[in-house]
């Protein structure tokens, strides 16, 4: 049963997508990015004569956790060309320039037949899935092939249909990775507890090395540090309606800091609706036009890419996507300056947003009143604020290391050769 309805699911999937492409951009770009997609890995891999290494991310988010052992790989395997997937347009068009990989392409929508073909074309000698896509007819097809599959940065929770009476077509999904390498030790117990349990480590979440190599790897943005001299600043990273909402009362009242506020979406409507919200604010392509000479205590960030940067400007993070249904952003990007990070009730899927809570590197706010209060906290208590400083940064430093983890063993189980 539970394969029909997969089956069903990959069938009416690209269909819905035709239909909401007509209105929605994303799904446009869904549907686009995958005309002729099997034509143009013929055509590439026709021509690419090294063995091919793959990698499939779901979105940008999952690249992110797969890009240090991507450029790791890289770095002691270059004779292997990188093949990059991704599922989704937010992780595609993103980083389809992404000089880290050899080919970056779209993902073909799963089937028995195309998984088939796209291993032909590509003939894989390793396949990475990072942290939750499952993909059914491509894990069979390395499956049947021999080809080493692993799953990094990997997480499971009860509520997953693998540990449930109707699971047993997605248990059987996990039989075809070699090896599980998840982030916590609550993940491993899940999969013990189906059977699971010789093929397991616990390697750790890669973000933390990714975002300790971004901070290693600083460069100023001269404009914002210009910005922000001498004051006290705020900035909100990947926020959402609700998150702009519960902060514009503080923002516009406490007019002696400077406020960065980084939208998780910049479409000229949501850009519209920030400058609404915060009163006199501008945007940062404008300021940066006019060499800082206008006047605003709070900047709109427009662009894409500065976000893990901007947080080491900050005297306090407010990360957004808590006050929403999906939950909290990154964390991390803002506590490996160790800076203490705040964010909306709805955390409690990310477990970086547990840890820090409870070691108080980072505060989980219900409403605007409690944000400003904790806000005004933070700035006025020295003591508070440099304990919730340590805290955050510590917290990165101590988890470092899954990358390593995950690329010895791919040395020491020879899965590729040099």
């Amino acid at each position: 049963m539970g394969k029909l309805f997969y089956i069903l699911f990959i069938r009416l999937y690209p269909l819905v997508a035709r239909v909401l492409s007509l209105f929605n951009k994303k799904a446009g770009l869904w549907v686009k990015g995958r005309q002729q997609v099997m034509t143009r890995l013929q055509e590439t891999f026709a021509r690419e004569q090294r063995p091919v290494l793959w990698m499939h991310c779901a979105s940008l988010g999952e690249f992110e956790q797969g890009r240090p052992i991507l450029e790791a790989l890289r770095g002691n395997y270059p004779g292997y060309a990188i093949l990059l997937t991704f599922f989704s347009p937010s992780g595609y068009e993103v980083r389809k320039n992404y000089e880290g990989a050899d080919h970056i392409f779209y993902l073909p929508m799963d089937a028995p037949a195309r998984a088939r073909n796209f291993y032909d074309i590509v003939r894989p000698q390793l396949v990475l899935f990072v942290k939750y896509e499952y993909w059914y007819f491509y894990l069979r097809e390395a499956r049947e092939r021999k080809i080493p599959l692993l799953l990094v940065s990997g997480i499971f929770r009860p509520d997953q249909a693998f540990f449930h009476w109707y699971g047993k077509f997605y248990k059987h999904m996990l039989s075809c990775f070699n090896h599980f390498f998840v982030q916590y030790k609550a993940a491993a117990q899940l999969l013990a507890s189906i059977g699971y349990e010789h093929n397991v480590t616990v390697a750790g979440d890669t973000r933390f090395d990714r975002v300790q190599q971004i901070a290693g790897g600083f460069t100023p943005i001269e404009a914002i540090a210009q910005f922000c001299a001498g004051h006290q600043v705020i900035v909100a990273g990947s926020t959402w309606t609700e998150d702009d909402k519960t902060l514009d009362h503080y923002v516009n009242t406490r007019t002696s800091l400077r406020y960065i506020i980084a939208p998780h979406n910049i479409d000229p409507s949501r850009l519209k609706e920030c400058c609404t919200l915060y009163k006199g604010a501008v945007l940062f392509s404008e300021w940066q036009k006019c060499g800082g000479q206008l006047e605003s205590h709070c900047l709109i960030i427009d662009n894409i890419g500065m976000l893990s940067r901007l947080y080491a400007y900050a005297t306090i993070c407010f990360v957004g996507g808590g006050f929403g249904g999906d939950g909290i952003h990154n964390i991390l990007e803002a506590a490996v300056y160790e800076k203490p990070v705040v964010f909306g009730p709805v955390y409690d899927k990310y477990q970086e947003g547990t840890d820090m809570v409870a070691l108080q590197g980072a505060y989980s706010v219900s409403d605007a009143l409690q944000l400003e209060q904790l806000l005004d906290a933070l700035l006025s208590d020295e003591v508070m604020y440099q304990a919730a400083c340590r805290n955050a940064g510590n917290y990165v430093k101590d988890n470092t290391g899954a990358t390593e983890r995950i690329v010895s063993y791919i040395q020491e189980k020879r899965l590729l050769t040099s």
